[in-house]
């Protein structure tokens, strides 16, 4: 393969990576509003953020799913930091005003 070949499938695998990310950008806000729902429910019937049994089975939920080629504790690695910024969205959402203003 020729060095001009080889940029051309590159640029052309980069856009689809910038597409993909785009989506995930998309889905990765649609569930911070859910998040943000359920921290307004949370508040409401003074319950905790921090759920850890639900967090066990959101990595079952997506280890499960998996077809690959990423492996299970890579996808449970990168779920845990999603968590961790939900959460966080999560608490300042709830400290931020109380549930009747929003």
């Amino acid at each position: 393969m020729r060095p001009e070949e080889a940029e051309a499938l590159l640029d052309d695998r980069r856009r689809q990576i910038d597409d993909v990310d785009r989506r995930i950008v998309g889905l990765l806000n649609d569930r911070a509003r859910i998040v943000e729902t359920i921290g307004d429910i949370k508040q409401k019937a003074q319950l905790r953020v921090y759920e850890p049994k639900r967090e066990d089975l959101v990595f079952a939920n997506v280890v499960s799913s998996n077809g690959g080629p990423l492996k299970g504790d890579a996808l449970r690695r990168i779920y845990e930091r999603i968590i961790d910024e939900m959460r966080t969205l999560q608490r300042d959402r709830m400290s931020a005003s109380p549930p009747e203003e929003r």
